[in-house]
């Protein structure tokens, strides 16, 4: 039996007695209903707040509602679902203002989730440490005011960490004592040279993902585990001493049952609980930085974490690294000079790589062959690499000389598929374009190519883009000058001063590049990568316009045009029919571009806004010298209580909107 309140004889629900029950279904009924009419899905924790605050609200002001009614039964039920469903709506769209624009968007995948406090609020308190930790790194190697952090000074340290180094010596040293998935940031920033300088990339360069092997008990788990056997069924010797340790994982010798030896790369235990704790705080920096930075927002910082976010997901499942060999293996010469390792699929797994051992040594030990094989072996190289990316499209993006084994028999070898990269058929295209453009020193036809692929963050002066590379080509490509790989990151550099952004893909190729262009001078000393890759794309034009090639590409030409020839008289006969009819239209998309579409939301949501505070405000006052209603409390009414809410609201509203103008410093 509910409780009367006193002097009222209104029996109202007892929240901590008997009715408990009672009052949290009708909690949860008024949180789900609040959130249905208001058309959000939101978590069960949300529902359940937003439905407390909503049922106590609405059952205090039905009481007192029914204080001043002769029949305080009358109505009093109908009341209390009615105004509690108000104030669930009204505390829902509250908590939404309150917070961070959109951050509680992410809970509506939560919605039918069951809650886990526990194992939330632990997994919470490390993000914060960790987040804490990262922050103190950058503050303290004078890295905040850039990133948003703190406007404080470095600590003084008496090293290189100190306030006198660069920039990016001081970010190396916060990245390395950052360690994790940081080092392997500051090692894929090495490689956009479209938006770091030169300097930044070679000092980043220098991060090393060294980290303490784990015990062989641990690997030894991880490998029976995957195996779903023990490791002496599958391995006629297994030798425990690393091969060489990563973040992520170590690679052993071994040899197979079989006879045959083998390189097996087995993931670190644990690795993925770790990199998960990391990216949330690396994005939740990239955020911070692009809302506090103009930087940051020039740069997109938050789609930048996105990629290496993605990249770094995909280097977990080692059977991505697998199709990566086996995809390069296929498109290349059998009986060139360039090899693969043979991949067993038969024992590799997300976390395992089994794949086989080369007998030979890096070319950093140094090649000890006559001149003309030296030449032999990089011309080789160069093709294999060229033939990658030109034509499959799959490509070794990492060709540095540990990576490139000397084997036995004087060919090649390539190893560490970890990092690899993948250029779709209109990047090839464009790729193509750019270097034809840069051998014929055609600038009109090197900003064609970069324009099929680059994204503009801001409008373009074409004509300008075309002066530039006029210049460009003139300084790296005149008389005398000697062209490296190196122009092709000015060549990014210069991209994005003009507001244009290349995919990374066309980065990684160019950094690929220049990796490999000290590779082949290690190889063949005083090799010319950019002039033997102008040789060979040459040749490659020449065998595709060649007499007896002509009639193969002009069958190609027109297979690729026999779809739109077949339905080029129909569709001309259709325009000249609806012409004389008089029911020629033209359809113009309005507002088809995402930043014009974001314009005009903002707008949109602000003249609503400022519309929404003016109305209430209007009812608010009516409702204010509104004779008569209900007694709220003391001398107030009910309609003087929603008048003041209500002016309350509007003034809320009207405030918001005034600020965000004011904010965009144009007034």
């Amino acid at each position: 039996m509910a409780p009367r309140t006193p002097g009222t004889g209104v029996s109202t629900p007892d929240l901590f007695g008997p009715g408990l029950l009672v009052s949290l279904v009708g909690i949860l009924f008024v949180a789900v209903v609040a959130a249905r009419l208001l058309g959000v899905r939101r978590s069960l924790l949300a529902n359940l707040g937003s439905g407390l605050v909503g049922w106590i609200a609405g059952v205090a002001l039905s009481t007192l509602i029914a204080r001043s009614q002769p029949d305080p039964q009358a109505g009093f039920t109908r009341n209390v679902w009615v105004f509690s469903t108000i104030f669930a709506m009204s505390a829902t769209a509250w908590v939404e203002l309150l917070a961070r624009p959109g951050a509680l968007a992410r809970a509506q995948s939560g919605f039918s989730r069951l809650p886990r406090p526990i194992r939330a609020a632990r997994r919470r308190a490390r993000r914060i440490a960790r987040y804490a930790q990262i922050s103190r790194i950058a503050v303290r190697h004078g890295l905040g005011p850039a990133l948003g952090l703190s406007h404080s000074r470095p600590e003084p340290q008496g090293d290189a960490a100190g306030s006198t180094a660069p920039t990016a010596v001081r970010l190396r040293l916060a990245l390395e004592e950052g360690g994790g998935i940081f080092v392997k940031l500051g090692q894929v920033l090495s490689t956009r040279s479209d938006l770091l300088p030169a300097s930044a990339c070679a000092e980043l360069a220098k991060l090393q993902d060294e980290v303490p092997p784990s015990p062989p008990e641990a690997m030894r788990d991880v490998l029976e585990a995957e195996l779903g056997r023990g490791v002496d069924e599958v391995f006629s010797s297994f030798d425990w001493a690393p091969l060489g340790t990563a973040s992520i994982g170590q690679a052993y010798r071994a040899r197979l049952r079989s006879g045959e030896d083998v390189v097996v790369k087995v993931q670190r235990p644990g690795i993925g609980e770790a990199l998960a704790r990391d990216i949330d705080v690396l994005q939740e920096l990239a955020r911070m930085v692009e809302d506090r930075t103009g930087w940051g927002r020039e740069y997109r910082v938050r789609e930048l974490a996105a990629e290496f976010v993605e990249r770094l997901r995909g280097e977990l499942d080692f059977r991505a690294e697998a199709r990566s060999a086996l995809e390069i293996s296929g498109g290349l010469d059998p009986a060139g000079l360039v090899r693969v390792p043979r991949v067993h699929r038969e024992f590799s797994t997300a976390r395992i790589l089994v794949m086989e051992w080369f007998d030979g040594s890096s070319v950093q030990r140094g090649v000890d062959l006559d001149g003309e094989r030296r030449r032999q072996l990089a011309d080789a190289l160069l093709r294999s690499f060229l033939q990658q990316v030109l034509v499959g499209g799959r490509f070794h993006a990492d060709p540095h000389p540990g990576n490139v084994l000397l084997l036995g028999g004087g060919e090649l070898g390539l190893i560490d598929f970890g990092a690899a990269g993948q250029l779709d058929p209109l990047q090839q295209a464009a790729l193509r374009d750019m270097l034809i453009g840069v051998a014929q020193r055609d600038p009109g036809h090197l900003r064609d190519a970069v324009l099929q692929v680059a994204e503009l963050r801001r409008d373009l002066d074409e004509g300008a883009l075309e002066r530039a590379l006029a210049r460009f080509t003139a300084r790296q490509l005149g008389p005398g000058a000697t062209p490296s790989a190196q122009m092709l990151g000015e060549l990014l550099q210069l991209c994005f001063t003009f507001g244009l952004t290349l995919p990374p893909e066309l980065s990684t190729v160019f950094r690929a590049l220049g990796t490999l262009e000290g590779t082949l001078r290690v190889i063949a000393p005083g090799y010319l990568a950019i002039e033997a890759a102008q040789r060979i794309a040459g040749e490659w034009v020449r065998e595709r316009a060649s007499v007896t090639a002509l009639p193969e590409l002009a069958r190609e030409e027109v297979m690729r045009l026999l779809p739109v020839l077949r339905r080029l008289p129909y569709q001309i006969d259709r325009l000249a029919t609806q012409a004389q009819r008089g029911q020629l239209q033209a359809r113009i998309s309005l507002f088809a571009h995402e930043r014009d579409q974001y314009v005009l939301t903002r707008l949109v949501n602000r003249a609503v806004l400022a519309f929404l505070g003016g109305t209430v405000g209007v009812l608010s006052a009516v409702l204010l010298v509104s004779p008569g209603g209900p007694t709220f409390t003391g001398t107030t009414t009910l309609f003087q209580f929603f008048g003041y809410f209500g002016l309350f609201c509007a003034t809320v509203l009207i405030l918001r909107v005034l600020v965000a103008v004011l904010r965009e410093r144009i007034n």
